[in-house]
């Protein structure tokens, strides 16, 4: 990550657009940018899914439950990266913004030596304790051996899969939607060849699935480093100073941000206690409607991710109205998209739960939730572009603060509510209600924070983030001067 592709005299494959998102259709950019991100997060969903299938080939049913155990651990790192990713992304993008490449490329190398360090650390942390967190989940026996086996051989690839998000986190930021759809999607073609291959293949079983992981996470590195730093040349490796002047602003979004990709694991721990009191069969039906979400609403979680470089662009270059018609636009296609795969998902609810198998109280909960409970996330698609607008303009506490609240006074009262009132249909209900609260108030505030923004004139010459008035900050606020990317020399 040398400087040489990012000042004098530049490789002729650097691309040297800035801010693409600063003209044209913000429609058209949320539509590109979330249609290029959906395609490689549910293409990473069918690869997990493939993956449990080829395990469950064996016949050994410890070998899909050790896969499971591990997932969840694995997730938690997922997360972190995740988190720190919206940080990058959110940093590249508004120097770009101000038209100031050379910031841009500091900081994404500054990212790429935070996420390098932090992800590092935290593998090094768990390590010793792989055996222990396997068995609080409450793996045992067989089950607990292969799962801690599984966790040794993939934990430490865990800094090439973030550094890998990061690279795809400064694509994004520079608005080449393509290229980033690339990284995850790449990954997950390799996975679905090397899978196969090594677990039957070779005859490497678990080992192999596990081994198949790391190599994918390679193939990310490699796709990812390729586009950011030989085609956009934005990877320069940053001195001590600028490391310092960055360590701020990336954490100040990057802590909360993780933080709230932590809240929606919580919550689901708490709804599957509450079904589980309903037996085996409603934990089933919960189980198949968890796989059914991400697939069906997939489009939906990758728009936080696409609108933010959106977002932090326009930001950057103090165009405050496409900020307001940013988050209108975005609120639009949700509210579409979210129609349609509701009349979707209502029309062919029994042919999915005959898909699954699914009988007794399991096919009630999944067509319950096919014509009723799948509307929700109209209110779960606000929560998502709200918290895009809260990471991307200096408010990241205000994502964390909607998202735990969703996951906590969003679903501990209604689902129990539901459960003590109408049963396991009503821990459905429950789940689906608590996000109409937080999707609305989330957006309220959302689109009060953009009007305020956008009411605010430009001084000439000032490069850092105007100051709400008094009347418009809040005690959750980090303050936007705390995010923003500080100037160079």
């Amino acid at each position: 990550m040398s400087g040489s592709t990012t000042s004098g005299k530049a490789p002729a494959q650097v691309q040297q657009h800035t801010a693409k998102f600063i003209t044209g259709s913000t429609m058209r950019h949320v539509i590109v940018m979330t249609a290029t991100g959906s395609i490689g997060l549910v293409s990473v969903f069918i690869v997990d899914g493939l993956n449990l299938f080829y395990i469950s080939l064996l016949g050994v049913e410890e070998l899909a439950a050790a896969i499971g155990f591990a997932s969840t651990l694995l997730f938690f790192t997922l997360s972190i990266g995740i988190g720190l990713t919206i940080a990058c992304g959110a940093l590249v993008s508004r120097a770009l913004g101000k038209g100031n490449r050379d910031e841009a490329a500091q900081m994404g190398g500054a990212a790429m030596v935070f996420m390098g360090l932090t992800s590092t650390a935290m593998s090094i942390a768990a390590w010793p304790f792989l055996r222990e967190l396997n068995a609080l989940l409450g793996a045992t026996g067989k089950t607990l051996e292969l799962s801690t086996l599984f966790l040794q051989i993939v934990l430490f690839s865990t800094p090439v899969m973030a550094l890998g998000m990061c690279a795809s986190g400064i694509l994004r930021g520079t608005g080449d939607a393509r290229r980033a759809m690339y990284v995850t999607l790449g990954s997950g073609v390799a996975a679905a060849i090397f899978d196969p291959i090594l677990i039957f293949g070779f005859g490497l079983g678990l080992e192999g699935a596990a081994i198949s992981t790391v190599l994918s996470r390679f193939v990310m590195l490699a796709i990812g480093i390729y586009g950011a730093h030989r085609i956009h040349g934005l990877m320069r490796l940053p001195d001590w100073e600028r490391l310092r002047q960055a360590f701020r602003p990336f954490f100040a979004i990057g802590l909360p941000a993780v933080l709230t990709q932590l809240a929606t694991p919580v919550g689901n721990a708490y709804v599957t206690a509450e079904i589980a009191v309903f037996g085996d069969q409603a934990v089933a039906g919960w189980a198949i409607i968890g796989r059914i979400v991400p697939v069906a609403f997939g489009v939906i979680f990758s728009l936080s991710g696409a609108v933010g470089p959106i977002l932090g662009q326009n930001f950057g270059a103090h165009k405050y109205d496409r900020l307001v018609t940013t988050m209108r636009d975005s609120l639009v296609f949700t509210v579409a998209y979210v129609l349609a795969v509701w009349a979707l998902l209502a029309i062919f609810a029994h042919p999915i739960a005959d898909i699954f198998g699914a009988q007794g109280l399991a096919r009630e909960l999944i067509v319950f939730f096919c014509f009723f409970a799948a509307g929700s996330f109209l209110f779960n698609g606000a929560i998502f572009v709200s918290s895009a607008a809260f990471n991307n303009l200096g408010y990241a506490t205000y994502s964390t603060v909607f998202n735990w609240g969703r996951s906590t006074l969003g679903i501990i009262p209604f689902v129990w509510a539901g459960a003590h009132f109408y049963g396991a249909k009503g821990v459905i209900a429950g789940w689906g209600l608590g996000a109409i609260v937080f999707g609305v108030i989330s957006m309220m505030v959302c689109f009060r924070v953009v009007r305020s923004l956008a009411s605010q004139p430009v001084a000439p010459g000032i490069e850092d983030v105007p100051q709400l008035p008094p009347s418009a900050q809040s005690p959750f606020s980090t303050g936007k001067a705390a995010t923003a990317p500080q100037p160079g020399p």
